[in-house]
């Protein structure tokens, strides 16, 4: 749920509330996934979150002033939109916050995600916790709200939590919740995330972050449904079904003490692993191709631009270090640089990040290199015939040359990257940077 305090956002699905006093009552009872208020109350709005120890993004309302901004941002909004609101904006906004709310599942066209939609449907229709692993950005969160939507509990609340987003001593309430007066400033009861989630699915998002001594409280609420809210004088029974995500090698993290034996078996009673994008290369094209229209869509494109055959080529042939999140990002740029005129995306809107970049294999046109090489060995050659067959005066000077060349094309190829141009020449940096300057160019 969106929420307006003290304006109102046409053509949104915020819930409106004019009041502070009426948006603590809402935030400290409701799941609430992004807040839009004026500049007037953010201060109040900032105030009541910090208080009852709430993590809710706050997008700030009000004139186009920049110190008025600066100042809003200071305050704690994470975005400022300037008044009159921009369309295009907010609604890319409100689809941010929204993402909790989509059950649409994954786009999938490669067989091996396909598949394991197929064995997600399959558990969906238990209550059995799952646990979701995979490189940052390969979609566990999306996975979650497929299994949850595929589920007998989908008409209920799907309620995410980042362990990794939330303070440590934050953390607790934000989960189990607290009771008036059980700690400075807590002016009122507040619902955990568990409570928020009851009936339905709870996701923990990076729960390998979490604090060890949670970590006990999470295996008691998991093996007994039930939960210690903050000052309670009793516990609260609870009926949800977990599901929890980690980038990280829990099995690592057990055998280093860094999180709970019991809790990892508890939680892995069905695991999914999710493939980074590179492995499923079937996905990457229909990917591509939602996020242009997505992104046309909220740039305000009157048609979806296709992709060129070498666009498309590119985006097949790269690494995505940063998986779906990385995919998503290059399109979204690739939009930005085709702008609005009714042209295709070219390979030239395709800008890849250099982290991708220095994962890719290097091209080589076997051709060219066998034509360049050729006059090379004829010219030695012949300079050895002349001088007869003492050429070590000449060598190296012109070993010197290829060196020198060969450092400026990797250069050149890596948009002066020098750890990955030290990469590709097998050579650490350091080495690097002596041939470089040997070579009397800066290193």
């Amino acid at each position: 749920m969106l929420l307006a305090i003290g304006l109102t956002l046409p053509e949104t699905p915020a819930k409106v509330c004019m009041t502070v006093a009426e948006a603590q009552a809402i935030l400290v009872g409701e799941a609430v996934d992004g807040i839009f208020t004026t500049t007037e109350l953010l201060a109040d709005v900032s105030a009541v979150l910090k208080t009852n120890r709430l993590s809710v993004p706050i997008v700030a309302v009000g004139p186009a002033n920049p110190a008025t901004g600066a100042k809003a941002i200071r305050l704690g909004a994470m975005e400022y939109l300037t008044e009159p609101v921009d369309a295009r904006m907010l609604r890319a906004l409100v689809e941010k916050f929204s993402a909790n709310q989509r059950t649409g599942g994954p786009i999938a066209a490669d067989a091996r995600t396909t598949a394991l939609l197929e064995q997600a449907r399959q558990f969906a229709n238990s209550s059995a916790t799952v646990l979701l692993r995979g490189e940052s950005g390969t979609g566990k969160e999306v996975m979650a709200s497929f299994i949850h939507a595929n589920s007998p509990r989908a008409a209920k609340p799907f309620i995410a939590v980042n362990c990794a987003a939330i303070p440590e001593n934050l953390l607790e309430s934000e989960l189990f919740g607290h009771t008036k007066g059980a700690f400075s400033g807590a002016l009122s009861d507040r619902k955990g995330k568990f409570l928020q989630a009851h009936g339905g699915t709870l996701l923990l998002d990076e729960i390998s972050e979490m604090d060890l001594g949670l970590q006990a409280k999470l295996l008691r609420a998991i093996q007994e449904r039930v939960i210690d809210p903050i000052g309670a004088d009793k516990p609260v029974p609870v009926d949800i079904r977990l599901i929890a995500t980690t980038n990280r090698q829990l099995e690592s993290y057990v055998a280093e003490g860094k999180f709970r034996e019991d809790l990892y078996f508890r939680l892995s009673v069905v695991s999914l692993d999710l493939l980074p994008l590179r492995e499923r290369k079937g996905d990457v094209l229909p990917l591509a191709k939602h996020f242009v229209a997505k992104y046309a869509a909220a740039n305000g494109f009157k048609t979806v631009p296709e992709l060129s055959a070498a666009a498309a080529e590119k985006l097949e042939g790269c690494y995505w270090k940063g998986n779906v999140r990385e995919l998503e990002n290059t399109m979204h740029r690739a939009i930005l640089l085709c702008g609005a005129g009714g042209r295709d995306i070219t390979a030239d809107h395709v800008i890849l990040s250099p982290m991708s970049l220095q994962h890719m294999p290097v091209a080589v046109n076997n051709e060219n290199a066998r034509a360049s090489i050729t006059p090379a060995a004829s010219s030695l050659a012949a300079a050895a015939y002349a001088s007869g067959g003492a050429t070590t005066a000449f060598v190296p000077k012109r070993l010197a040359e290829i060196e020198r060349e060969t450092l400026l094309a990797t250069l050149a190829y890596t948009q002066g990257n020098k750890q990955y141009a030290a990469d590709l020449l097998g050579i650490s940096v350091t080495i690097l940077a002596e041939k470089l300057m040997a070579s009397g160019l800066s290193a």
